[in-house]
């Protein structure tokens, strides 16, 4: 199976190299990966999981993390 080609964006906050980039796939699902190193492998989570991701993150749940 051929790869995608995937629209990668990072964050308006990302100030330098060092930033994580997200990009849909297929409606489905949401690849992440670190900007430092584009060619390695990349996450895959469900919308749901990056939607559930976000909100955490909304809430400050991994504030102390």
């Amino acid at each position: 199976m051929t790869e995608p080609t995937l629209m990668w964006t990072r964050s308006s906050f990302c100030a330098d190299s060092a930033c994580v980039e997200a990009a849909p796939v297929g409606g489905e699902h949401v690849a992440v990966r670190d900007s430092k190193s584009p060619e390695q492998p990349y996450l895959r989570f469900s919308r749901d999981e990056w939607s559930t991701f976000l909100d955490g993150i909304a809430s400050g749940q991994y504030r102390d993390i």
